[in-house]
């Protein structure tokens, strides 16, 4: 297994330990920040491992399919975990996750028509915003953050849907060529 691919397990390996912290109180105090620690660390790696790939050519069927699942766990897991702690309203997570199954759906549909679905730009903006919104919203720094973070909340959503739209746009044939 070559690095990038490590790098993606290590991140899958990171969010149960990533919601043991935000779901309770086994750090105390230090919940939060161990918890914000983790989820930037994991975060990282999601930009690491990519850069390595393509720089050194270690681009892997297993990094294609494991990558942005690693991503879509460690992101959907936050959401979730900010949901209780009233920091972000449900719907904006349900609208969040049904995009993400959505587009996994497209490409599996697609991978079984032998095309696949690269991540689009859009997609990218999408994720790096969700993760900005999450890290904002569990620092919970209070004053001008609380607006920050209902900015990037609102952000994070509309790129979300955009993000859809595009690639709905971009891969219909996939509906039409790919047997439904």
């Amino acid at each position: 297994m070559n690095l990038p691919n490590k790098l993606t397990v290590i991140r899958m390996c990171m969010v149960p330990v990533f919601v043991l912290f935000m779901l309770t109180d086994i750090g105390g105090d230090a919940n939060k920040w161990i918890a914000l620690v983790l989820f930037c660390v994991a975060s990282f790696t999601d930009f690491l491992d990519g850069k390595i790939a393509r720089s050194r050519n270690l681009v892997t069927n297993f990094g294609k399919f494991m990558d942005p699942l690693a991503d879509k766990l460690l992101v959907c897991a936050a959401m979730i975990c900010l949901i209780p702690q009233g920091k972000l309203a449900a719907w904006i997570v349900i609208v969040i996750i049904s995009r993400e199954f959505i587009i996994s759906g497209f490409r599996l549909v697609a991978s079984d028509a032998g095309i696949v679905i690269a991540a689009s730009y859009w997609g990218k903006f999408k994720t790096v915003f969700q993760m900005m919104m999450i890290i904002v919203l569990i620092a919970d720094f209070g004053g001008v953050f609380d607006l920050i973070g209902q900015i990037l909340i609102w952000i994070a959503l509309i790129l979300t849907v955009i993000s859809l739209i595009d690639y709905i746009w971009k891969n219909h044939q996939v509906l039409t060529e790919g047997g439904m």
